[in-house]
């Protein structure tokens, strides 16, 4: 009985020490075959996202956008944030562009020690000066501004309002055109890697950007 005890302690010592070996060697063959296009991992565990996925993705940085005054817009040159994205291809803002604006909000509003790790933006055909507010109520109830203008002065600081060419803004924002309750998330990097539009619940829309956040440095 004696004799038998070094050999299973070594057994032990020998499988303990092969886990990590073993679970190595199962990495990389699983990583060799997602790389070759042979294994849909995504396809098969599924994805945590309430979102659809922008495929591919589009660079923000590569979009020519101006702001108020006319000048060409440098994402490189702010800050890194994830993004939550309002585009409107039209000269004016109705119901669908102005709920995405009050949802895009609430949302940002709700994301609490976060909300500095993510930035609003607004992409129309026209600065918002020339743009037409062409609502009859407000999402929020709250009393109808004048202009567009006002309306994001008084409800919407810290949005940053761009715009760019209706031709630029329907080859860059596609998925727009058959679903005008859609908005976008980009991530810090400046990819636009994911739709949300009104089917989806403003806490399911939360849920994604807590877990994105969570796993991400920036």
């Amino acid at each position: 009985m004696e004799s038998t005890a070094p050999t299973n302690n070594r057994l032990v010592i020998l499988l303990v020490a092969g886990i990590p070996l073993t679970m190595i060697l199962a990495a990389t063959w699983l990583w060799f075959f997602v790389m070759r296009g042979d294994l849909d991992l995504v396809g098969m565990l599924g994805t945590a996202n309430r979102g659809s996925l922008v495929q591919p993705p589009r660079q923000f940085a590569d979009l020519r956008l101006l702001d108020d005054g006319g000048h060409v817009f440098a994402y490189d040159d702010v800050e890194p944030r994830w993004m939550l994205v309002v585009a409107n291809p039209g000269t004016s803002c109705d119901q669908d562009c102005e709920h995405n604006l009050y949802m895009t909000r609430q949302i940002h509003v709700a994301m609490g020690k976060e909300f500095s790790r993510i930035r609003r933006l607004y992409v129309g055909e026209l600065p918002p000066a020339d743009t037409e507010l062409a609502v009859n109520r407000l999402s929020d109830e709250g009393p109808l501004p004048a202009t567009f203008a006002n309306y994001l002065e008084a409800g919407h600081r810290g949005l940053i309002p761009l715009h760019m060419s209706a031709e630029e803004l329907v080859s860059s924002f596609p998925e727009q055109q058959s679903d005008p309750s859609l908005w976008y998330l980009a991530d810090p990097a400046g990819w636009v890697m994911m739709t949300y539009n009104s089917e989806v619940s403003y806490k399911d829309v939360i849920s994604d950007l807590k877990f994105l956040l969570k796993n991400s440095s920036d």
